[in-house]
């Protein structure tokens, strides 16, 4: 994802966070994901999220292969598998 400026893990997150939030009609949003980013201006948030949203068209359209995940089992006790990505582990 380009962006005008350089994003951290730590605030994708919170960026990410702020996008579950709030949503399309919450007044102020771009204020709001800017202010819960903390470093961004609100352009910078605006251009992160279309650039997000084409990041998002382009996988659902098959033009980008998804990472690769590998399976961790989960404890003894745990159903099922945790998938984890590269960035995660």
């Amino acid at each position: 994802m380009a962006s005008s400026s350089s994003w951290t893990a730590k605030q994708n997150k919170l960026f990410e966070n702020a996008l579950a939030i709030y949503d399309k009609d919450t007044p102020d949003l771009w204020q709001k994901l800017a202010s819960a980013v903390g470093d961004k201006t609100v352009e910078e948030v605006k251009l992160h999220y279309e650039n997000l949203v084409e990041d998002i068209k382009q996988i659902e359209s098959g033009n980008v292969p998804l990472p690769p995940y590998r399976k961790i089992k989960k404890p003894r006790g745990s159903k099922g598998y945790n998938y984890m990505d590269n960035e995660q582990r």
